[in-house]
């Protein structure tokens, strides 16, 4: 196994992780439950405070180029983070299980295992920073339109910070698609594990 050196420290990518960068997870329905459905849509334009009437107004969105109601392009990536009913909490789970959690559970070993996750990272650092995301769109999501996702490691990089310590980079891109596999937009999230 072959691993660049940097001063005392390693650098934690390894040729394991490195033969992760590319690797797809299986295409599921984000949204296997609701769909985009007009309640749902009013709580996320309420919450995220963003009063286009493109969201709600049929009449008019019905005038836009749109031809009808639309989501705000970040709608997507909600969707598959709606908890059902009776389902436990994901935050409370991770301070029950840890109090001294980062809120999102840092990481967990085995990784996400349900369907549509991508294999665990086969590394120690178990620390983890968002270090941002973007969007790129390609069509507005409509009422009615059912979600999938599909997400791939498209890039992983290793460093060793200035006091040493080892860092990975990961980014993640989730493709989401409707119901007809028209691309709807691409999210890349990238983390930082420590």
């Amino acid at each position: 196994m072959s691993e660049a050196k940097t001063g005392a420290a390693e650098n934690p990518l390894t040729d394991k992780i490195k033969a992760l960068i590319g690797t797809s997870a299986e295409r599921v329905e984000a949204s296997p439950r609701w769909g985009i459905e007009r309640e749902g849509l009013r709580l996320f334009t309420n919450a995220i405070m963003d009063p286009d009437p493109r969201y709600w107004d049929e009449e008019f969105a019905r005038k836009t180029r749109f031809g009808g109601i639309v989501t705000p392009p970040i709608y997507c990536s909600y969707l598959s983070r709606k908890t059902p009913a009776g389902a436990e909490d994901p935050i409370s789970r991770a301070f029950r299980e840890n109090p001294e959690s980062d809120g999102i559970g840092g990481v967990r070993e085995g990784g996400d295992s349900g369907p549509g996750a991508l294999p665990p990272v086969p590394t120690p650092l178990k620390r983890i920073l968002n270090a941002g995301n973007e969007i790129e769109l390609y069509q507005y999501p409509r009422l009615g339109d059912r979600i999938y996702s599909q997400a791939r490691y498209a890039d992983i990089k290793g460093h060793i910070t200035k006091d040493g310590s080892p860092m990975l980079v990961i980014t993640t891109e989730t493709t989401y698609t409707n119901q007809d596999g028209d691309r709807l937009c691409i999210l890349r999230a990238s983390t930082i594990r420590r």
